[in-house]
């Protein structure tokens, strides 16, 4: 049996994932027009909630879609990108400092460009709501989230160097605003802060952060409408 390429296997994901969000749909309808309702019911349910729904399925169908695509160019740009990441090197703590505030000069949040080279390929990240490691999972699970950004912002407020049981550490002090491209237009505002560990070879070997808020207060932020217009 052949083995099949990279494309190839994105395209039988690609296909997987519309097929199974069009079983979704059909499901949704299916329900809705099965149901023990009259036929005078139903065809009213047809003319009101059912367009709803669908109208919801269908723009959450076009996101899943988008983010897929945009995922699948994000990858490919990291594999040309790789090599000059690898070229850059530091001597000191001040080292590091300097090109982190480079990156929260770039916003790297909330646009998933940040130096992975100063970053342990094997780095756990958390925050209050999740915990993995990896630096590639990181950087791409930071390039995901973007396309779902509107007018974002990330300032940082300060950041200091410390040791900690022998271990370095630098302290970052951030505010975090955006709007996310939801029909309800959620507003995410959190100030946090993030501690990044390092080794002996002043790699970040730890990315941890902590918010002012809670992981149920963030997660309910998402689903608050705002009536605020981005840019206000």
């Amino acid at each position: 049996m052949m083995k099949k390429t990279e494309e190839e296997s994105n395209i039988s994901i690609f296909n997987c994932t519309t097929n199974l969000l069009a079983l979704i749909l059909q499901r949704i309808h299916g329900i809705r027009c099965c149901s023990g309702a009259t036929d005078n019911e139903n065809k009213s349910q047809t003319r009101t909630k059912t367009p709803q729904i669908l109208k919801l399925a269908v723009s959450g169908v076009t996101e899943l879609l988008r983010l897929f695509i945009f995922s699948l160019w994000f990858c490919r740009l990291e594999k040309v990108n790789d090599k000059d990441r690898d070229e850059i090197s530091v001597s000191g703590i001040d080292d590091v400092i300097m090109i982190l505030k480079s990156d929260y000069e770039n916003a790297y949040f909330v646009t998933g460009v940040f130096t992975s080279a100063i970053y342990d390929e094997d780095c756990v990240f958390e925050d209050p709501t999740i915990k993995f490691q990896g630096t590639k999972l990181y950087s791409r699970n930071l390039k995901l989230l973007v396309p779902f950004f509107d007018c974002p912002s990330i300032g940082l407020q300060d950041i200091e160097k410390g040791v900690n049981s022998e271990t370095y550490f630098v302290l970052a002090r951030w505010k975090l605003r955006t709007y996310l491209k939801f029909p309800w237009r959620p507003l995410i505002s959190i100030d946090g802060s993030t501690v990044y560990e390092l080794d002996n070879k002043l790699k970040i070997v730890r990315h941890a952060e902590s918010w002012n808020v809670s992981a149920l207060e963030a997660i309910g932020q998402i689903f608050t409408p705002s009536f605020d217009r981005p840019g206000e």
